[in-house]
């Protein structure tokens, strides 16, 4: 069987409108997480996926739904790949993908960390970092615990308006 282009559209948009387990109102492609999907002469849709991080226990759910879902759209064949090279950095959370998180009172990462060449300096003392509310964008905020439901989140708060917020850590 020859894959056509249409074929390809097709399977990535079934792929891309998959919900992330964690943060449901994105979807992987949102997320970032879903890096590809190919159809193969043979008709397997190949779809490949990175976790956020190496040990996310949602790995096996995605996997599933991405299956499930191609599998529903009338895709017999179905492989879903993990890939970890490069690794996903939340970088890779789309504009949209940010502006779904804000909408649901979660603050989205800012740009991921980048090494700088040299040396490594070691910074003993704890680093501010300013992450805007949610709610009603004030910068007057304050991190309450650096682990929130899910390792990627950590939990803040806002000295403006007082809600607590969780903040997408960036990686």
């Amino acid at each position: 069987m020859v894959t056509t282009l249409p074929d390809v559209r097709r399977a990535r948009d079934v792929a891309e409108r998959v919900p992330d387990p964690e943060l449901p109102m994105l979807t992987l492609a949102d997320l970032g997480v879903l890096r590809s999907v190919e159809v193969g002469a043979d008709g397997t849709v190949v779809a490949s996926l990175t976790p956020t991080y190496s040990g996310c226990p949602a790995m096996a759910e995605m996997r599933a739904a991405v299956a499930a879902r191609l599998t529903a759209a009338g895709y017999p064949r179905v492989e879903v790949r993990t890939v970890l090279d490069p690794p996903w950095t939340t970088d890779w959370i789309t504009p949209a993908g940010r502006r779904k998180l804000a909408e649901h009172g979660i603050a989205p990462p800012g740009p991921a960390p980048r090494p700088a060449p040299g040396p490594v300096p070691l910074v003993l003392s704890p680093v501010r970092r300013v992450v805007a509310c949610p709610r009603c964008g004030s910068q007057d905020t304050e991190e309450t615990s650096r682990f929130g439901a899910t390792s990627c989140k950590a939990l803040w708060r806002c000295l403006a308006c007082r809600e607590p917020f969780e903040y997408v850590k960036e990686i």
